[in-house]
């Protein structure tokens, strides 16, 4: 078996007396959606961050395609897309403009028109709104274009932060739909997410977290809907 495109070993973070995360281990391989399920607090985003070079781990170490994110974070962040709950875009670019400007910024080339069409495409996003302006964007809407980004740079590792929060249930199955074609095409997922039916539906594995630790493992194609939300309840009851 070859490198794994994510592999985090270990991995602690602790903010003064708090440790936010608890030594969490976990490998995801090209084609995978590793989903991780948990309440605020648990330890999701850390770990996330942790991932993606915005903080560096107290122990234990987070490599991308054999990268070592804390030594050499620019390299391995070349690798990886960043989708937040609330994509980052300019207000005043068409959605085609955004995606020139951010394809430029973290590729450091331009691209033409047609591929950057074509990643709008793939990416769901209706044709007449490609040059159109933000102003009247929906966060679906929002949402493809940062897939578009990633699919221009050629990101390999798909970070996603509660992308469906907030996300009508049409645009919510859409996105699912979606990041279940970039894996199938090869890309490798990670996702922070609080709801377990749209995990069920997109994730190839399921880690749920409790206080900065992994404490369940799911498949989900060995699982129903109903498992699923059994083994979360479980793992909280009485924890709040």
């Amino acid at each position: 078996m070859g490198t794994p495109l994510l592999h985090v070993d270990a991995a602690v973070k602790r903010f003064g007396a708090n440790t936010a995360v608890a030594g969490v281990s976990l490998e995801l391989a090209a084609g995978e959606v590793v989903c991780l399920l948990g309440p605020n607090g648990a330890g999701k985003t850390t770990t996330l961050k942790m991932i993606l070079g915005l903080e560096t781990p107290s122990s234990g170490r987070v490599q991308v395609a054999g990268i070592d994110v804390a030594a050499r974070s620019g390299d391995a962040r070349r690798r990886m897309a960043y989708i937040p709950e609330q994509v980052a875009l300019h207000e005043a670019f068409s959605g085609i403009e955004n995606l020139r400007y951010f394809a430029a910024l973290v590729g450091g080339s331009s691209h033409a028109d047609d591929h950057l069409e074509a990643c709008l495409e793939r990416a769901g996003l209706q044709r007449d709104a490609w040059r159109r302006r933000l102003a009247g964007y929906s966060k679906g809407m929002r949402q493809k274009v940062g897939v578009a980004i990633a699919l221009a740079k050629k990101a390999e590792l798909l970070v996603l932060d509660e992308p469906t929060s907030g996300l009508d249930p049409k645009s919510a199955s859409e996105f699912t739909s979606l990041i279940r074609n970039l894996a199938q095409g090869g890309a490798g997922v990670i996702m922070a997410t609080h709801d377990l039916f749209r995990a069920k539906d997109m994730a190839t594995r399921i880690l749920i977290l409790k206080d900065g630790r992994i404490v369940r493992t799911l498949d989900p194609n060995a699982s129903t809907y109903r498992d699923v939300e059994e083994a979360y309840l479980g793992v909280f009851e009485g924890s709040e």
